[in-house]
């Protein structure tokens, strides 16, 4: 395949393109003078000519299993637009399905169209679906902060929502609309939920890039089944291109905060059956959309930011969708489901009423289910604990229309005279929280677990206690200092990343600060893993170099980048055992000798932390017992944590007088 000198690449896409880590591309560039020399960048993020790497590493034979698709990605990112390197991607998905098309996407310029034909091509020959679904996924993580998209596992459960909670009609021939597609997660999950013959997925997106890419998708996802798949490139709400159309479900996931969304123009629309949405509420613009386009029965699922529950504009719109029945249950998502990932994003759930005998009548109480729980906090893997978050959340739906079921705990049926009040407040955790006081069974676990958290403490307190220490024994120390001219252990300091902070996808690091370590402990951001001047892996000793904050411990976790005052050292197995040194420098006295003492604030000097001098089979003996202090001290807070709990959850019961006197 034919390159371009002038697309510059950097040390990340070079070890994406030979499959190796990026640590081994830059021993490539240290260890051979023939490694392409920088034609940009910095020193930290340096950048090298495709063409001249794409050379090297086939006259090094670097290349051998690797397919043509690392070395497409950058040609088309070179592009420099994100519209045409998405409309060049859309256009090859078009030619890989189309061999012998002619006529091409509007838009598009000679070098786009360039790209989109090779694409095609390899395509054909290295699989058209895989090759159209890896540029697409790296479009979408190089314009992560640009686009707005529904995760895969949040679009399924969207899918498997709106086809539950539809009551009455065929099973054959449904209709599903998203009015808002994007690159078309929502409408992609549809028909891998629910691919029965006859399905048609009609969509809307007003961004042409993001249209043609969500026609090539459906296309790929809808191939080899009888379904219809259509879309649209219009602004739904201004010039609704399925005005006649209505659906047997309607998913969305529609953008957030937009002023200009059309208030002027659509006063008198008559989708405003709750009422005209104010300016700032364009998202129950979304909402009245959606359901205006319901067949009898049909079921809506939409996304949207927490604010829409309670905001004071919105109170009369959500009031008559609770009246009439139109909204009937809210689900809270706990952070992470969906970008803005640190918002807790909601789902509403509305249903027209269906007709004929046993139809639901309006008015009924609201299901309010606060799934915030399932988040997952400390660990590199984004998004929350998908599986048990989706049999949770159906779980509790199954008991929609069945008022005397039982609910998991989590979830809550609420009266309507209790949500329309002055505030007429949806958000599910106003209500779940007061229904979580905990049962007897409950408490009684609760206790056993503090009980046992207390005895496995004396046991470790009793083994501790045992310990004998010689007095008059000599001791002598080295300075890390020392330690790193000796070779037994290596030094770094961390920095500032110099591209900021980045979203956590496949590019990415954990992000650890002083500023996390004074709060929880857990990394707080991501930073591209380029970026990163140093990055503490799994069995390195860390330190915190600031006094407030002085510690060190082994890193355990995935690879982490570390900020400003933290430092990595890495040590020689054959010299030093890493517990041993982490017990070693976070003696508190350790830290008041290297520290300055001028303030909190005050640095600690690394190169002056002692370290005792013992061979390396007694270092295993003390690192063992640094260990069992670090356990003891580990039990010793969740002991902390779990009484505290007890003693709130057990005074809670007693105010509301549930004592058995």
């Amino acid at each position: 395949m034919s390159t371009t000198g002038s697309v510059p690449v950097s040390l990340a896409e070079i070890a994406r393109i030979a499959g190796v880590g990026r640590a081994a591309v830059s021993n490539w560039r240290r260890r051979h003078d023939s490694f392409p020399t920088r034609i940009g960048g910095t020193d930290v993020s340096p950048q090298f000519s495709l063409a001249e790497v794409e050379r090297w590493l086939r006259d090094n034979g670097k290349l051998d299993a690797i397919g043509g698709r690392e070395l497409l990605w950058p040609r088309l990112e070179a592009l420099g637009s994100r519209d045409e390197s998405g409309l060049a991607i859309a256009e090859a998905a078009r030619r890989m399905r189309s061999p012998q098309a002619r006529a091409s996407l509007a838009g598009l310029t000679p070098e786009a169209k360039k790209l989109a034909v090779e694409a095609a091509k390899l395509g054909r020959d290295e699989g058209a679906r895989e090759t159209f679904e890896f540029l697409l996924q790296r479009w979408l993580e190089t314009h992560v902060r640009q686009l707005s998209t529904t995760p895969p596992p949040l679009a399924a459960l969207m899918a498997r929502i709106g086809f539950d909670v539809r009551v009455g009609g065929c099973d054959e021939g449904l209709t599903v609309l998203d009015p808002a597609c994007g690159t078309g997660h929502l409408a992609a999950a549809a028909v891998q939920e629910y691919a029965d013959p006859g399905l048609a997925v009609l969509a809307c997106e007003r961004d042409p890039a993001l249209a043609a890419l969500a026609s090539a998708r459906l296309a790929f996802v809808a191939d080899g089944h009888d379904v219809r798949t259509e879309v649209a490139t219009a602004d739904a709400l201004r010039e609704d291109p399925f005005a006649g159309t209505r659906a047997d479900v309607a998913l969305c996931n529609p953008p957030f905060n937009e002023r200009d969304w059309g208030y002027e123009e659509l006063a008198t629309d008559q989708r405003w059956t709750h009422g005209l949405p104010p300016r700032t509420e364009p998202e129950l613009a979304w909402v009245q959309h959606l359901f205006a386009h319901l067949k009898p029965g049909g079921a809506a699922v939409v996304v949207l930011p927490p604010a829409v529950a309670s905001r004071k504009a919105g109170r009369r719109i959500r009031g008559s969708l609770l009246r009439t029945g139109a909204l009937r249950a809210v689900v809270a998502l706990p952070p992470g489901s969906a970008q803005p990932h640190s918002v807790s994003l909601q789902l509403w759930i509305l249903r027209a009423a269906p007709d004929g005998p046993g139809a639901v009548p309006p008015g009924q109480d609201a299901l309010l289910i606060d799934a915030t729980r399932f988040a997952r906090t400390g660990t590199r893997e984004s998004g929350p604990h998908w599986e048990p978050l989706r049999a949770f959340v159906l779980s509790a739906l199954k008991a929609l229309d069945r008022p005397d079921a039982d609910l998991p705990d989590g979830a809550v049926r609420v009266p309507l005279i209790e949500l329309l009040d002055d505030e007429v407040d949806v958000t599910p955790g106003r209500y779940t929280s007061a229904s979580a006081e905990p049962s007897g069974r409950e408490l009684a676990a609760a206790w056993k677990e503090v009980g046992a958290v207390l005895t496995d403490l004396a046991r470790r307190a009793e083994l501790l206690s045992e310990l004998e220490f010689e007095a008059d024994r000599p001791q002598t120390t080295a300075s890390v200092g020392d330690l790193v001219k000796a070779g037994a252990l290596s030094l770094r300091a961390g920095q500032q990343p110099s591209d900021g902070t980045a979203s956590p996808d496949k590019g990415s690091v954990p992000l650890l600060t002083v500023a996390d370590l004074l709060a929880d402990g857990a990394p707080s951001g991501f930073v591209a893993a380029e970026s990163a001047p140093v990055i503490a892996e799994k069995g390195d000793v860390v330190v915190a170099g600031v006094a407030r904050a002085f510690k060190a411990w082994v890193h355990e976790g995935p690879p982490t980048a570390l900020g400003p005052q933290l430092h990595v050292l890495r040590v020689d197995p054959a010299k030093l055992d890493a517990h041993f040194l982490a017990g070693c420098l976070r003696a508190p006295s350790n830290g008041r000798q290297a520290g300055t003492h001028a303030s909190s604030a005050s640095r600690v000097d690394i190169r002056r932390l002692q370290v005792l001098q013992l061979p390396l089979e007694e270092q295993a003996a003390y690192a063992e017992v640094f260990q069992s202090l670090r356990d003891f001290e580990t039990h010793l807070g969740n002991a902390d944590r779990l009484g505290k709990g007890l003693v709130s959850d057990v005074s809670d019961l007693l105010v509301a007088g549930g004592l058995d006197v």
